[in-house]
């Protein structure tokens, strides 16, 4: 035997007195045990340990069922309910042979399908598998029995056809499912109906009646937008930023919405302007007209109807709303007004209080006229950017060529376009009723320049002081137009505290 393993004996024989003495003491106690506890509470300390391990391996182990029914008990829809039917729609497509599929109304461009029967989905979230059962009951065969029927105009028909979710999944994970599941569908089904619905275009008639929508069918877009591209990207790139910002808006504790105030000559472009906004962010317009409005309660009901996602466009704001004259001294006497709105209801809504009600949200305010507007209205936090629309450029004409007659390259009638341009003030919804008058293209560009011509020659006539003639034919949208005012020229992009996008020359 080596010295090694005559050292280990030792160790050994320490362990195994250890041993010895660790079951001598068991014995001990269970000897003493038995004596001193009857055998008629044995069985009972046995049972209620297995009781409650059973109890504690059952409760982890449990269904737990969470019910989410189409209407409350007031018979309101269900938010969530609507949430779960796109998204269980979406998901059920690879695993069942049935589905409705239904065209919202008769100028939609997508269809919408939904879960025609009942039907279970189980799929698997962070690991946990959750079990959705679409169910249905029909309470017509029900209503036979009892004498208290619902007749048909009563709005509460609508839960006679009872539908609701069962989602089923282990008790231990409810926290998991109820915090991060089901906000996680409810962002799926938002993306997926944002994905395939149809633009709408609300109004209001202002007597505190919910908004009516219509299908938006206006097709301008950023690339078929005659404007300056660097205001173009200007613009793209800052609502871009905005829709963004979801969690920076919370964490600095301000409303998640945005000011734009579009202002310029008539014709051009204000309203494509907006509606190219709706187009390339997919949201909804809301079209305000103030003077519809009888109070400021009546205005704050309305523009609460307004929903999440959408833009909000108040026209014409200088002749909305009775805005104060500072043309009038303040120590002066001032003509009494009995405005239906004011001033300070408005900007509640847009900066107070009550601008926190509603998430991304866009407020476009247009005027023809920005010196007319209050300088409470154009501070940053109301009007963020302002933007200049005015008389088209050669850039804008490229685009309205391009658009109109598809001419991608160099006419040869540009050089001489480009040099009225430079000379006269032609709106882009002027130059684009030119350009619409024919499919010959030439014949189009042929009769625009004879239209610019005729504006410059009208133009030299009112400066030289002379009179025109007394037939003389005029022309909408001209410098001459009262209430339109000259534009001074300009090309630039200018950002400082108030954001100003000038797109004129």
């Amino acid at each position: 035997m080596s010295v090694m393993s005559l050292s280990a004996l030792p160790s050994a024989a320490s362990a195994y007195a250890a041993y010895a003495s660790i079951s001598s003491s068991f014995m001990l106690l269970k000897t003493t045990y038995h004596q001193i506890v009857p055998y008629e509470v044995h069985d009972y300390l046995i049972s209620a340990v297995s009781r409650i391990f059973k109890k504690q391996a059952t409760e982890e182990n449990s269904s737990f069922i969470l019910i989410i029914e189409k209407l409350d008990e007031y018979e309101y829809p269900n938010g969530l309910f609507e949430s779960f039917e796109i998204y269980m729609a979406d998901r059920a497509t690879s695993v069942t042979n049935c589905l409705k599929i239904l065209q919202t109304s008769m100028k939609s461009k997508h269809l919408t399908t939904k879960i025609a029967r009942e039907e279970t989905l189980t799929e698997f979230y962070q690991g946990i598998e959750i079990t959705c059962k679409f169910l249905f009951r029909d309470n017509k065969a029900e209503e036979k029995n009892n004498p208290r029927v619902l007749s048909d105009d009563d709005p509460r028909v609508l839960s006679r056809g009872k539908q609701w979710f069962e989602l089923s999944f282990e008790k231990i994970h409810k926290d998991i499912v109820v915090n991060s599941y089901i906000p996680f569908v409810m962002e799926e089904a938002e993306a997926l109906q944002n994905s395939k619905k149809d633009l709408l275009i609300h109004s209001c008639n202002g007597a505190g009646g919910p908004w009516s929508p219509t299908i938006l069918e206006h097709s301008s877009t950023f690339e078929t937008l005659a404007m300056e591209p660097a205001a173009k990207k200007a613009l793209m790139d800052d609502l871009d930023l905005f829709v963004k910002r979801r969690e920076y808006f919370k964490r600095v504790g301000r409303a998640w919405k945005r000011g734009y105030l579009l202002y310029g000559p008539p014709g051009t472009g204000k309203s494509s302007l907006v509606a190219a906004v709706a187009n390339y962010l997919k949201f909804d317009i809301y079209d305000l007209q103030l003077s519809n409005v009888n109070s400021d309660f009546m205005l704050r009901n309305v523009l609460m109807g307004i929903k999440n996602r959408s833009v909000l466009v108040i026209e014409d704001i200088d002749c909305s709303i009775a805005l104060p004259d500072r043309s009038i001294p303040a120590n002066s006497a001032r003509p009494k007004q009995d405005p239906k709105i004011t001033l300070s209801g408005l900007l509640n809504f847009i900066d107070g209080m009550w601008s926190s009600c509603g998430d991304e949200r866009i407020i476009i305010f247009t005027t023809n006229h920005k010196d007319r507007l209050d300088p409470a209205l154009l501070r940053p936090g109301r009007m963020d950017m302002h933007i200049h629309m005015s008389y088209l450029t050669m850039n804008g004409f490229k685009t309205l060529a391009s658009t109109y007659l598809e001419i991608n390259h160099q006419h040869w009638r540009f050089r001489e376009i480009e040099e009225l341009l430079g000379s006269v003030e032609a709106t882009p919804a002027e130059v684009a009723e030119e350009l619409m008058r024919t499919c010959d293209a030439d014949a189009c560009l042929r009769g625009l320049v004879n239209f610019l011509k005729d504006k410059k020659r009208k133009r030299t006539i009112v400066e030289s002081g002379e009179d025109a003639s007394p037939g003389a034919e005029t022309t909408d949208g001209d410098d001459t137009t009262p209430g339109v005012e000259l534009i001074p020229k300009a090309k630039k992009i200018k950002t400082n505290g108030l954001q100003d996008v000038f797109c004129h020359k």
